[in-house]
């Protein structure tokens, strides 16, 4: 009984010991994360086998694993950059981005976690600088801004993409002009506006003049048409025939044939 606390005292170290041997030796990962192995004693971060995915895992107690996320992800910049014509114009961008999951070994060895600000931030900064700068502030605020945002994203996915950085979008939220230059630009187009109105309604105008003159010079060829056609022997068998028709109406009426212009009947008495 005596050697029970000497024997029982050894066993509750080892148990200990056991218990932080496990703790130290397990990693859980997230959804959407994977973990960066770094080996104390082999080698440091390991760069030639795929990171570690979502899940329980079992390390050694002196190694390290690094946690990154991996979904994709938005990063959000505000820049001051230049027109073509020197001008200063605030740029509000996003990027949408994950890390490359197959080198994330190398991206944290070479780039570290803070790879955002070291690598992403500032390409996104210069690519949009050399843009900008290739266009005046009235493109930028009318109709180059998907051209605009399209440029950005392909060189800075140019760079970024050797960087073992996936580049997904890039999207120019907002392009805010000096406000004497945005009036001035916004008076020039209400007056282009103003002046494609008036021509619009000068082009209506004169179309409108060409068909009625064009229906004004058909009815004169169909009078002149008419005009010739109609003899004396047609207007009087008109006439008659016209005079025929009334007769037969239930009407008290006297007709003297013969005795109107040219010979066209007269009708008397219509009631």
């Amino acid at each position: 009984m005596e050697k029970l606390p000497k024997i029982g005292l050894p066993i509750l170290i080892i148990v200990v010991l056991a218990i932080v041997f496990i703790s130290k030796s397990t990693v859980t990962i997230g959804s959407g994360e994977a973990g960066v192995l770094y080996k104390t004693f082999g080698g440091g971060v390991v760069t030639d086998e795929p990171p570690l995915g979502e899940g329980f895992h079992l390390v050694l107690p002196w190694d390290k694993v690094i946690v990154y996320e991996v979904r994709q992800q938005e990063v959000f910049e505000k820049m001051q950059v230049l027109s073509s014509n020197g001008l200063e114009i605030k740029l509000d961008a996003s990027a949408w981005f994950q890390p490359q999951y197959e080198k994330l070994g190398l991206l944290h060895q070479q780039k570290g976690e803070n790879y955002v600000q070291r690598i992403l931030l500032p390409t996104i900064r210069s690519a949009a600088r050399s843009v900008v700068g290739r266009y005046t502030p009235e493109q930028l605020y009318s109709s180059k801004r998907d051209v605009i945002q399209k440029e950005i994203f392909e060189e800075t996915k140019k760079i970024v993409g050797d960087q073992f950085v996936q580049l997904n979008e890039v999207l120019v939220r907002d392009v805010t002009l000096p406000p004497t230059i945005k009036e001035a630009i916004e008076r020039k187009l209400k007056q282009e506006q103003e002046s494609l109105e008036y021509e619009f309604k000068l082009t209506k105008a004169q179309k409108e003049a060409e068909r009625q003159k064009i229906d004004a010079e058909g009815k004169a060829v169909a009078n002149q048409i008419l005009s010739a056609s109609l003899t004396d022997k047609i207007l009087k068998e008109k006439g008659i025939q016209a005079t025929l028709e009334l007769a037969k109406s239930s009407n008290a009426k006297v007709v003297i044939v013969g005795s109107g212009k040219d010979g066209m009947p007269l009708i008397l008495g219509n009631q």
